[in-house]
């Protein structure tokens, strides 16, 4: 399996506004993105190095 590369969390988010997500507020250490029509929401750690787990 292939490695994961180390991605700060500005860059999961900027992935996901690319695929159409919001970011509908910042908490503590976390952005938390929405989109129409999903009944999920997103929390991404607003890390140095998002933990390859998380991703």
């Amino acid at each position: 399996m292939a490695k994961l590369p180390a991605i700060r969390g500005t860059d999961v988010v900027r992935a996901f506004e690319a695929l159409g997500w919001e970011v509908a507020r910042r908490q503590s250490s976390h952005i938390i993105l929405v989109k129409d029509r999903e009944l999920a929401t997103l929390s991404v750690p607003d890390h140095a190095e998002v933990a390859k787990g998380t991703l």
